[in-house]
């Protein structure tokens, strides 16, 4: 005979269980995704209120997930890794280190110029999460690698060369020249590759 009977009480409580899980996931995502259309529209701290308006979420349930904003932001770092690595580890074509050199400031032209909102984001919270001093921290380490991956050793092995160049390739340089000084991303490339050769030809 047929068992026709529904489920039983221990069944019933894990999809109960599993139902809880998925709806908190979606408005997990919702969240996060609310989080990076607001940065990336120029609000750079945005609130719970805002959040939850734009995530469609109760402000209760962004309270609750903002508990665990460390793991928010992994998320979003995760996702915006996704993006960006890709591109950013993309061996370059040039023929010498010069013409590489060149080739990584018109690709960190456009890394950045996709990323601003979000690095800047990433600054004003900085000192409200160990997650996102440690990813600052990566990040330049990895600026510092790419860069170290391109030149001779000999300029490797110049302490003083190296760090000027680092400086004057490096997200902050850019954030400077855009926000600071009002230039475009294609003036600030310009500006970036004088500076490199000026700093080259004098080291």
């Amino acid at each position: 005979m047929n068992d026709e009977s529904g489920p039983t009480e221990t069944e019933a409580d894990e999809a109960h269980v599993d139902g809880r899980r998925e709806r908190s996931e979606r408005s997990r995502r919702k969240i996060i995704d609310a989080m990076f259309e607001l940065i990336n529209s120029g609000e750079m701290h945005p609130g719970a209120a805002g959040i939850a308006k734009a995530a469609g979420v109760s402000l209760r349930t962004v309270f609750r997930h903002f508990e665990e904003m460390d793991s928010l932001f992994r998320e979003m770092n995760t996702r915006l890794e996704e993006e960006i690595l890709p591109l950013a580890m993309t061996p370059f074509s040039g023929d010498d280190w010069r013409a590489q050199i060149d080739e990584m400031i018109d690709r960190r032209r456009e890394i950045y110029r996709r990323i601003f909102h979000l690095k800047v984001s990433a600054s004003v919270r900085r000192f409200q999460s160990r997650f996102i001093q440690e990813a600052e921290r990566a990040f330049v380490q990895l600026e510092r690698q790419r860069l170290a991956s391109i030149l001779p050793s000999e300029i490797q092995e110049d302490a003083a060369l190296f760090a000027a160049l680092q400086l004057a390739t490096g997200f902050a340089a850019w954030h400077q020249l855009v926000v600071d000084q009002g230039l475009s991303w294609d003036e600030a490339a310009d500006t970036i590759r004088l500076t490199v050769g000026r700093v080259l030809k004098d080291g």
